[in-house]
C-alpha cells in the first residue's frame, strides 16, 4: 500500500503522520510512504534568479517537513520526501495520482463550523477533488 501523508509542520499535519506510525501495523506490508509538503508560489515582483526562488522553496518546505520526518525516524518507516509547488489541495491530489497512491492522510485545522462554511480547509478541498481515498485527521 502506498499512502500520501500532506504536512505542513502544524500540530494537526503531526497527528496525521502519528496515526500512520500507530497505524503501520495494520497493513499487511509496511506502507511505502509519500511525505509531502506544498508551497504556494511566491509572487514575481521582479527579476529574481530562479536559483534563489528554488533555494527558497527548497528550505521552507524542509522545514515543514522536518517534524515529520523525525517521527517517521523514529518509527522506522521509510518515507520519500518531496516538497511541492502549486495551489494546496490540486497538488497534493496530483501528486497522490502521479504516484499511484492508495490513501491520502491529512490533518485538519479543527477550524469553525462557521469558518469552514465561509473559506473551507485544505483538507476539505482535499477529500472534495480526490478519487483517491482521505483520511481527515483531527
Amino acid at each position: 500500500m502506498k499512502i500520501l501523508v500532506a504536512v505542513d509542520g502544524s500540530k494537526p499535519s503531526l497527528k496525521a503522520v502519528q496515526l500512520l506510525i500507530e497505524h503501520a501495523d495494520w497493513y499487511r506490508v509496511k506502507p511505502q510512504v509519500e511525505l509531502v509538503s506544498v508551497h504556494l508560489p511566491v509572487p514575481r515582483v521582479g527579476p529574481l534568479p530562479k536559483a534563489q526562488v528554488e533555494k527558497y522553496y527548497s528550505e521552507e518546505g524542509a522545514a515543514m517537513l522536518a517534524a515529520a520526518r523525525k517521527k517517521l525516524d523514529a518509527a522506522g518507516i521509510a518515507y520519500q520526501p518531496h516538497v511541492l509547488v502549486g495551489a494546496v489541495a490540486e497538488a497534493i491530489v496530483k501528486h497522490a495520482k502521479d504516484k499511484r497512491c492508495d490513501l491520502i492522510y491529512i490533518g485538519t485545522r479543527g477550524m469553525s463550523e462557521l469558518g469552514k462554511a465561509l473559506i473551507g480547509s485544505t483538507a476539505t478541498k482535499v477529500a472534495h477533488i480526490s478519487d483517491i481515498p482521505v483520511l481527515l485527521v483531527r
